[in-house]
């Protein structure tokens, strides 16, 4: 932690900045980046027996350095699903910006999340695995999208084009659930045909 002196309104003022908040240099910015590429590639082979070492040397990088960064395998859990959450939500918001049909909007938004998640389904289980306390460390990033969400899903409300019962919640629960079946080998588990009757069941009857 450091402290941090402003002056307001004539006084000092003493804030401390964490970790996390400081800004990097560029050698250790690009570090946290190799480390979390080298983590999805990891937790992506091994799934929740992944193990520290294992990101370190697929990062190129010491495991002291690993450890600077995220202290323990959760914590570094904890930031890939964040930094899952930020790329879902900017997609979001890219989506707001589009002019079009509001109904098209949203599911073309879905199935492009699908498709992100889907391209990482071994990373996505290790986290479903990894206990409460990562989707409880990753709540902002998390109601973030679901802002974006429900956002979305206005615009298709206020069109008539969305089954006036459903909510950003249940899109999220809807998506998670299909998360479950991606990499199932199993006959009959084709995600992207569950998509389309998720998608389907959100119409208005």
């Amino acid at each position: 932690m450091i402290p941090v002196v402003k002056v307001t309104g004539g006084s000092l003022v003493t804030h401390i900045l964490s970790h996390e908040d400081r800004p990097l240099r560029a050698d250790a910015r690009r570090n946290r980046e190799r480390i979390l590429q080298s983590a999805r590639e990891v937790f992506a082979e091994f799934g929740s027996e992944a193990q520290i070492d294992d990101v370190a040397r697929r990062a190129g990088v010491g495991v002291g350095t690993v450890y600077r960064h995220y202290p323990t395998k959760d914590a570094l859990l904890i930031e890939l699903v964040r930094e899952k959450f930020r790329l879902l939500t900017a997609g979001g918001e890219a989506a707001l910006e589009r002019s079009g049909e509001p109904f098209e909007i949203l599911t073309d938004w879905l199935r492009d999340n699908a498709e992100r998640l889907g391209a990482d389904t071994a990373t996505q289980q290790a986290v479903a695995g990894a206990g409460d306390q990562v989707w409880l460390e990753a709540a902002a990033e998390h109601q973030a999208l679901v802002e974006v969400t429900d956002r979305l899903l206005a615009r298709a409300l206020q069109a008539g084009a969305v089954r006036p019962d459903a909510t950003a919640h249940d899109i999220g629960m809807l998506m998670s659930g299909l998360c479950a079946t991606m990499g199932n080998p199993a006959p009959g588990f084709e995600w992207r045909r569950h998509l389309e009757l998720i998608i389907d069941a959100l119409r208005p009857r």
